[in-house]
């Protein structure tokens, strides 16, 4: 795939919007810092003399240039960000527009409503692209995922189109790495969720070691703003332990099974508030991986869906 060609008026510039609001998110797995490099990006064009802009044979091969640059600098500072971040940092949770039956996207949607949600936004697959170098993460998602050739990645890296190869192999081998060996399909994973959901809600601490995998992870983000486990919680049992003494704390809880980043999640609320967005990983029919995500700040995107 090409950067495309799209014409110089404002509705060819304006439908550029939702391609470079997916390149953003997949390279930073925040919708707000996407948003805002997207915004930049158009900001930066705008800025331009009218003449160089109609000098510009494919503007949305410029837009998403000056995307993937402003998203490089942003993963460039995005470490000693997080390492400031209270607990565990993860990417946001984006919600199934289809879902919630909100209709025909517009120009003023909410940026999780323009998101392509495809196996390229799974948690598992955003938290291993966390795994990489910013130039690793830029060539492999524009090369891999949205099939970019390497003579074109080369303007956003600055590299040469060969270094820029040798990048995106080095992202492969990380994704190679952490994938599981036999993960459960749709129909699996959801399966293993709602047996998740029904132990849970019967706190039945029996169940969900049984559900979970022995070696099971589970990963939570509060950021600092909500109480949430500081650190990774080992252990199938320990896990199980977790989850029903939040249940014994917060008995109004209420939870639905969901899609979350194209996959089937569980979504808690109470009294109507989401408080809690969790994604899984499954192998072999047990619950290998949990991302809770609580973070308010980061459940904005869930709050415009009005679950029933």
């Amino acid at each position: 795939m090409s950067w495309g060609a799209a014409g110089t008026s404002a509705d060819g510039i304006a439908g550029e919007r939702r391609q470079l609001i997916n390149v953003a998110y997949r390279l930073l797995g925040s919708v707000a810092e996407s948003e805002d490099a997207v915004q930049e990006a158009y900001t930066r064009w705008y800025a331009l003399p009218r003449g160089r802009r109609d000098e510009i044979a494919s503007p949305g091969a410029w837009l998403t240039t000056v995307t993937g640059r402003i998203c490089l600098d942003v993963l460039g500072s995005a470490r000693a960000r997080r390492e400031r971040y209270v607990g565990a940092w993860l990417p946001d949770p984006l919600p199934d527009r289809a879902e919630w039956g909100l209709g025909p996207s517009t120009g003023l949607a909410d940026p999780a409503d323009q998101m392509v949600l495809d196996e390229s936004v799974t948690m598992a697959f955003l938290v291993v692209l966390e795994s990489m170098t910013p130039a690793e993460r830029v060539a492999f998602v524009l090369h891999d995922v949205f099939r970019y050739p390497f003579a074109e990645i080369a303007a956003v890296l600055g590299r040469t189109p060969a270094a820029c190869k040798q990048l995106a192999a080095s992202a492969r081998r990380r994704v190679r790495a952490a994938r599981a060996p036999v993960s459960a399909g749709e129909a699996g994973r959801a399966d293993a969720v709602r047996q998740v959901k029904e132990a849970w809600e019967s706190k039945d601490i029996a169940a969900l070691v049984d559900l979970l995998d022995p070696a099971a992870v589970m990963t939570a983000d509060g950021g600092g703003l909500v109480g949430a486990a500081l650190r990774p919680i080992e252990g199938g049992a320990r896990i199980a332990q977790y989850m029903v003494a939040i249940a014994d704390k917060a008995p109004a809880l209420e939870l639905l099974e969901r899609s979350v980043n194209g996959a089937p999640g569980l979504v808690a609320r109470r009294d109507g508030v989401v408080m809690t967005v969790a994604s899984f990983d499954v192998t072999e029919g047990r619950v290998t991986r949990i991302w809770a995500v609580r973070n308010p700040e980061k459940l904005r995107p869930w709050a415009r869906h009005d679950m029933p």
